[in-house]
């Protein structure tokens, strides 16, 4: 071993006996602990110097975990962080695509209070998470609670109710169109005919304001099913016991439900509360699909935010102002999710 490897053995040493002088004298438990990991890599280093290693065991395990976890957080960082930063930076920014990118500041925000199809859009977008985000909560659940008893082909219904969710979208929004439609759907076929309503006065679902109940409705039939499974398991992770003692307390359908089963549902309601609420707020592939016609393109009655911002950055490539949008919907998305986070964080307390 050369001089200066010795040398700096001889102060890795001392370095490790200072440290169990001080771990020895250390009364909180959170340091002693941090004094320990620190020691234990002073001792690596110096295991690493006497095997004459350039690296230590533990820095190749580290290295080959490191090397396991690089490329799905390379593909990650190239096309989720680095577009998402570049996103932020361009709502500040004036860039068409082609010509150069210029400073703006505030100016694509200070558009958005005085831009009517925005909104038109945010509206839109309010109104939808507000109408299927509870609705989904209560068909989800009820239909958990239903077939998690012991039913007849339990299994087959439990496929059935999930069966839309795994259903391609183009296949179920071109079913739901015909169901639906103006002059030649059944749904229209039955109150003409069976409830007497008037030609003139027949529903049409995918115009005006009923555009926005059509597509509620799609998504809580839609997205149910996948909920269904998430509180199935919350369901069977209840304990049987809990039940019987409330039977022989004397307790009906409903206050086993209220006493028992909702309390023990509160952290599966809280997370699908939250998927369901981030995700409606992404809507966009449903809103195409179901109302945009045979050119995807969606009235004001049925834009939606996401919809919006990609109009904005690949019809008229403004993307600077469609990044701004983007950031409200951020910002609105983060302030709810964190409203939801502190609501249940207070209900625990």
């Amino acid at each position: 071993m050369d001089e200066k490897k010795a040398a700096q053995l001889k102060k890795l040493e001392a370095e490790s006996a200072d440290l169990m002088q001080r771990i020895r004298a250390e009364q909180d438990l959170e340091k002693k602990k941090k004094l320990i990991v620190k020691r234990e890599g002073i001792q690596r280093k110096a295991t690493a110097i006497k095997g004459n290693r350039k690296v230590s065991r533990e820095t190749k395990r580290d290295l080959v975990a490191y090397s396991f976890i690089a490329p799905n957080f390379i593909g990650f960082a190239v096309f989720t962080l680095v577009p998402i930063v570049f996103a932020f930076l361009l709502a500040f920014m004036n860039w068409d695509g082609s010509n150069a990118i210029s400073f703006v500041g505030l100016k694509n925000f200070m558009r958005l209070p005085g831009d009517t199809f925005f909104l038109a859009a945010l509206k839109n977008t309010i109104i939808y998470v507000i109408g299927t985000v509870p609705l989904t909560l209560i068909a989800s659940m009820g239909l958990a609670i239903v077939l998690n008893q012991k039913i007849k082909a339990r299994g087959f219904f439990r496929t059935i109710a999930f069966f839309p969710y795994v259903a391609s979208l183009v296949a179920i929004t071109a079913v739901w169109s015909m169901i639906f439609h103006p002059s030649k759907g059944p749904v229209n076929y039955i109150l003409l005919n069976v409830f007497g309503v008037a030609q003139q006065n027949l529903p049409k679902w995918f115009s005006g304001g009923l555009v926005l109940v059509t597509l509620i409705l799609f998504s809580v039939w839609k997205y149910m099913g996948y909920y269904m499974v998430i509180y199935l398991a919350g369901l069977q992770g209840i304990s049987a016991e809990l039940y019987e003692a409330g039977s022989l307390d004397g307790a009906n359908t409903w206050q086993k439900f209220r006493y028992i089963t909702w309390p023990q549902l509160r952290s599966t309601t809280f997370f699908v509360m939250v998927m369901l609420t981030i995700n409606c707020f992404k809507v966009y592939d449903i809103a195409v699909m179901l109302a945009g016609g045979g050119d995807g393109k969606l009235s004001t009655s049925a834009t939606v935010l996401v919809y919006y911002i990609y109009q904005n950055a690949f019809n008229y490539w403004d993307l600077g102002y469609s990044s701004a949008i983007a950031m409200v919907l951020f910002a609105m998305v983060l302030v709810i999710t964190l409203v939801q986070f502190w609501y249940e964080k207070k209900m625990e307390e």
